[in-house]
């Protein structure tokens, strides 16, 4: 799909705005900027891809990587999305998310109770990858976007498992962030109503990792492991 029109300005900082991705609410906690969007998408592991299907809209939460402007999300060969995709001329229309919860905020009234959030929005189309390259290189973004290094510490699919696997890519052309931050956003009258108001920050950890009980008693953790 042709993407829109950028100058080089644009192209080196920013996604040029379109109909799509200006938020008609809260306009002003959108973000177009390349590297915000990029280190959201970078944070997280599970987007939800949406499509049409036979007049219906589905959405289906699954793993992405990312390449550079290239996002790749996989599955079998025999999953909907995936065999529709292969199947559409010039390719399926698709919208991608990814969000992140930062914090809880808990405010006065019930009306203003909201949360502290990072998102990204992807519109475009999405085309079936069947380059044998492109192939590969899309499968290690995949697990390597799980854990930065694991794909040269693992077994690379075989060609029995890559002919069970698609892979579909949707380019970084219409994209957007939105987020919100801040404290809470009571009205100046409910500023002496008696009830707790802040923030309930969450936060994203690692336990230490549980060795699989048939793992080889000389097999060393990791030192990409080690540093979650």
């Amino acid at each position: 799909m042709q993407g829109p029109t950028q100058t080089p300005s644009q192209s080196a900082t920013a996604y040029p705005p379109t109909d799509r991705t200006v938020p008609t609410r809260s306009p002003d906690r959108a973000s177009y900027d390349r590297e915000l969007v990029h280190s959201i998408l970078d944070e997280g592991y599970v987007c939800h891809l949406g499509f049409v299907r036979d007049g219906s809209p589905v959405v289906l939460p699954t793993l992405y990587g990312r390449v550079g402007e290239r996002l790749y999300v996989h599955g079998s060969t025999g999953s909907r999305p995936l065999r529709m995709t292969g199947a559409a001329d010039p390719g399926l229309p698709v919208c991608l998310t990814v969000t992140h919860v930062d914090a809880l905020v808990l405010a006065r009234s019930a009306f203003h109770h909201s949360i502290n959030y990072r998102s990204v929005v992807v519109h475009g189309t999405a085309y079936d990858v069947t380059d044998p390259e492109e192939r590969r290189t899309s499968l290690d973004a995949l697990v390597d976007h799980v854990v930065p290094g694991r794909s040269r510490d693992s077994r690379s699919a075989n060609r029995k498992e890559l002919a069970a696997t698609a892979v579909i890519r949707l380019d970084l052309n219409e994209v957007s962030a939105k987020l919100r931050t801040g404290g809470v956003n009571d009205e100046p009258e409910d500023l002496v109503l008696p009830h707790w108001a802040g923030l309930v920050p969450l936060r994203k950890g690692y336990d230490a990792p549980v060795a699989d009980p048939g793992l080889d008693s000389g097999t060393v953790l990791p030192g990409y492991l080690s540093a979650l």
